[in-house]
């Protein structure tokens, strides 16, 4: 069963790169969704996917990458859209 993850991400999470990472962890994980970087400086995503794949992908955002060093994660779980037939990278908003 499908379930989804709207997460926002705080801390050093622009220009190092965290929304290629997250792109390729969730590419790993067979996630689908998107990510952006917000103009206050959080990242933001949207993930589609089993709830242990959800779980397992939230947890690696927590730890974060090589350079991304997150310091706070909000998530609300949602309903399954379906949407997605892929995890992409957004402009910035």
């Amino acid at each position: 069963m499908k379930i989804r993850a709207h997460i926002f991400v705080e801390g050093f999470v622009q220009r190092v790169g965290f929304r290629w990472w997250c792109l390729r962890e969730a590419e790993k994980t067979g996630i689908t969704g998107w990510v952006r970087n917000l103009l206050d400086g959080r990242a933001e995503a949207v993930f589609e996917g089993s709830k242990d794949k959800l779980e397992e992908m939230l947890e690696k955002c927590r730890e974060g990458s090589w350079a991304a060093k997150p310091t706070h994660i909000d998530s609300i779980w949602e309903q399954p859209t379906g949407e997605f037939d892929s995890f992409k990278i957004l402009p910035s908003e």
